[in-house]
């Protein structure tokens, strides 16, 4: 019986014999947009472009909840978090290229970053070798994002959480919902209707009294996690959770990352990922999601070149094109 292979698989095999084993590829780049944003928009692909420019070779999957775009982006905004997170998983285990590679890299952008987190914690197949993050809310936010004066379809979903925020309906259907995080303003203690209700943040955090070991090992297991705050953030209420800071909204207060027991009793493998030096805490200028060129392009030299430690034989140009299609 003729079995058919198919053309991408030609091209990623034809590729990988002719590739010098002296010649590594980087290794396969994921990444994974904002709330409003889609994988197809015009930016977010400049932003690919520019890693395959940096790093020739680079194969590019953009992370999406639906391969429309406009149903990918009303995916940001509502929806179930652990299931969108599932399907993510699903499909990145079962791409034709993704799961050749014996690693990838991550870049997250806003609330991308930490659902990457929660990829690498929850599945992490392939499992990623370093990991950027910029302006993303990884020890929640304490405030709804402002919507503008003529969107009410925002307006009318923000109206609903600020007062139905752990309601089952809310947490299993408005995904910034799931990322909120409520404290005790005097002690800086998570509340108990968060810790009870959280659908997302709680878990991926390990913040509940039993913890999930392989969350802390998946993280622990990272080359390195570099996490960008833009100086200029007023869209992240508080911009520090950019660096799992604890900020106290009323007084402005900030308990740094390493004061916290999130850190201090290791609950995601932050600490050892810190004690052997892959934990890195950047700035850049600018507002929210604002920055120039050269600041990926450092990320792309400085994180995701090609090493001989965390590198790919390659799919190669044809194959990055034909995926594209």
């Amino acid at each position: 019986m003729l079995h058919l292979i198919p053309l991408a698989t030609l091209l990623l095999l034809s590729h990988a014999t002719a590739t010098p084993l002296t010649d590594p590829q980087p290794l396969p780049l994921i990444i994974w947009h904002g709330l409003g944003d889609n994988y197809a928009a015009d930016g977010l692909h400049e932003v690919g472009d520019l890693a395959i420019k940096t790093n020739p070779g680079t194969f590019v999957y953009y992370v999406r909840c639906h391969d429309d775009p406009g149903t990918d982006s009303r995916a940001t905004f509502i929806g179930n978090l652990t299931e969108q997170l599932a399907q993510v998983c699903e499909d990145i285990a079962s791409h034709e290229i993704l799961s050749t590679a014996p690693a990838l890299n991550a870049l997250g952008f806003s609330q991308g970053g930490q659902f990457l987190r929660g990829y690498i914690e929850r599945c992490n197949h392939p499992p990623v070798k370093n990991l950027v993050t910029f302006g993303s809310q990884h020890n929640g936010i304490a405030k709804y994002q402002v919507c503008g004066d003529d969107d009410w379809v925002c307006r009318s979903w923000i109206s609903l959480l600020k007062g139905h925020t752990w309601s089952d309906f809310v947490q299993s259907h408005v995904v910034p919902s799931q990322y909120f995080r409520a404290t005790n303003f005097s002690t800086g203690d998570p509340t108990p209707e968060y810790l009870a209700h959280s659908n997302f943040l709680a878990d991926i955090n390990n913040e509940r009294a039993r913890k999930n070991t392989t969350y802390a090992a998946n993280m622990a297991a990272l080359d390195r996690f570099i996490m960008y705050v833009f100086a200029n953030d007023t869209t992240v209420i508080p911009k520090e959770s950019g660096w799992f800071a604890q900020t106290n909204i009323s007084s402005g207060e900030v308990v740094e990352l390493r004061d916290r027991p999130i850190y201090q009793q290791d609950w995601i493998g932050l600490k050892e990922l810190d004690e052997k030096g892959g934990l890195v805490f950047e700035t850049t200028s600018g507002g929210h999601m604002t920055f120039e060129d050269d600041v990926l392009e450092h990320v792309f030299k400085t994180y995701f070149a090609p090493t001989t430690t965390a590198h790919w034989k390659g799919a190669g140009a044809d194959v990055q094109e034909l995926m594209e299609l």
